[in-house]
């Protein structure tokens, strides 16, 4: 079995073509929306998720700033409910803290599965695999 594509042809956590996370805030490694990476992405910004304002603390409390606006990187900053392209290993950390935000598998690219099970993003879907 060979790994899922990083850049190249991006498939999500179902299997499917990877799917737009959010346009509006504008996400993404690449800052088109979606969920993709590269070599050159240390962070793995792979997991589509619904922020939440327990997981925007959390974020905060571990020296990632995610609501105050930088304008210097077009970002406007996060409020709950705005869907964001997480590091792997932060929802994984969240995870492991009980504050995991949710997670939309379909814009969730497979890769992620190389740091986080698959059980634990199914866990905390908004679009169980039997309704995408």
């Amino acid at each position: 079995m060979t790994e899922p594509p990083l850049a190249d042809e991006p498939r999500n956590l179902l299997g499917g073509r990877l799917l737009p996370c959010s346009y509006a805030p504008l996400t993404g490694y690449f800052r088109d929306g979606c969920c993709k990476t590269d070599g050159n992405d240390q962070g793995r910004h792979l997991v589509c998720a619904r922020m939440t304002i327990e997981f925007l603390r959390f974020s905060l409390e571990r020296g990632n700033d995610l609501v105050t606006p930088r304008a210097e990187y077009l970002f406007p900053g996060l409020k709950p409910g705005d869907w964001w392209c997480l590091c792997a290993l932060r929802w994984s950390e969240a995870l492991e803290a009980g504050l995991a935000p949710p997670v939309k598998l379909a814009a969730t690219h497979a890769a992620v599965t190389r740091y986080v099970s698959r059980a634990a993003l199914l866990r905390h879907a908004v679009d169980p695999p039997e309704t995408v």
